[in-house]
């Protein structure tokens, strides 16, 4: 029996499809979007409380949360109880950061993580801690699941829809540094850089669809309609997936739906505004907006 334990949508992403294609026994911990994720995938779960789940259970299995300690304190119950913690980096950035909490790091016994490149970031900023590669159990079910899904040909549309994957920037900067700036944008400068400057995609817009974060209330973009006169919506009643294959290209800043894209065969744009620092995703078929406007001028 292992304990699977999850709040953020990311790591719910990941574990809830390696927790489907491994047939685990599982008791489960789950909290915030990861409870609606792991449901999607699995049907109706029973949760357990966090203290009963890991004294039941040989060992836990986590993701990381920047809205929630539950996985950090998942990690420290299991090492008080002897028990072996696995946590899922389902992202190449702030590795040590998701396991610091006022200043203090809590270490699971092992990291596994998606990709050869998070593998080898993760040995660097974990010396000495077991780095496991679990080819990315998430892009695998996007991979078969785009099999499933009739897909368009766009290729001789005259106009183009673009989906726009939000990203709680500001929030999670201000948790973790006290500084909502501190990456040098937030998510509405990113979203209004994007509007003011999509025209350079060279194709009239059929559509914008604007699709917030899981962790977001849709009415946090709702002065988007009103600013800009753009063919817009608003997004997150589909699934990513099927919003995404309804789509021609795909922007954000560095979300974790880019890479989602880029697996379902869309252009995939990065719209990190100047004074931003570069995004993150080791993707190189990534374009920059910035790059873009540059080679435009």
């Amino acid at each position: 029996m292992i304990a699977v334990v999850c709040h953020d949508a990311g790591g719910a992403e990941v574990l809830s499809s390696y927790v489907r294609e491994s047939g685990l026994e599982c008791l489960y911990v789950l909290e915030g979007p990861a409870r609606k994720i792991f449901e999607r995938k699995l049907g109706s779960i029973a949760t357990t409380p966090l203290g009963d789940a890991v004294r039941q259970s040989a060992s836990i299995l986590c993701g990381t949360s920047w809205q929630s300690d539950i996985e950090i304190n998942a990690i420290k119950l299991a090492r008080s109880l002897g028990k072996h913690s696995i946590a899922f980096l389902d992202h190449w950035v702030n590795y040590r950061e998701r396991f610091t909490r006022a200043g203090i790091t809590l270490l699971p016994d092992e990291i596994w993580v998606g990709d050869r490149i998070a593998e080898s970031m993760a040995k660097e900023v974990f010396p000495g801690l077991p780095v496991t590669w679990v080819d990315n159990p998430y892009l695998q079910d996007i991979r078969r699941e785009m099999a499933a899904i009739e897909t368009r040909n766009s290729h001789q549309q005259d106009s183009i829809t673009i989906l726009y994957v939000c990203e709680p920037v500001s929030e999670h900067a201000l948790l973790q540094h006290g500084n909502a700036h501190f990456l040098g944008y937030v998510e509405d400068e990113a979203l209004r850089y994007f509007l003011s400057n999509c025209s350079v995609l060279g194709k009239p817009i059929k559509r914008i669809l604007i699709r917030p974060h899981p962790s977001e209330r849709a009415e946090k973009y709702s002065w988007v309609q009103r600013e800009f006169e753009w063919p817009i919506a608003m997004g997150g009643v589909d699934t990513l997936l099927e919003e995404i294959v309804g789509s021609d290209v795909v922007v954000g800043c560095e979300s974790m739906a880019m890479v989602v894209g880029l697996c379902a065969g869309k252009s995939v744009i990065s719209c990190i505004p100047p004074g931003g620092r570069a995004c993150v995703l080791p993707h190189p078929e990534i374009t920059s907006l910035q790059d873009v406007l540059a080679m435009k001028k």
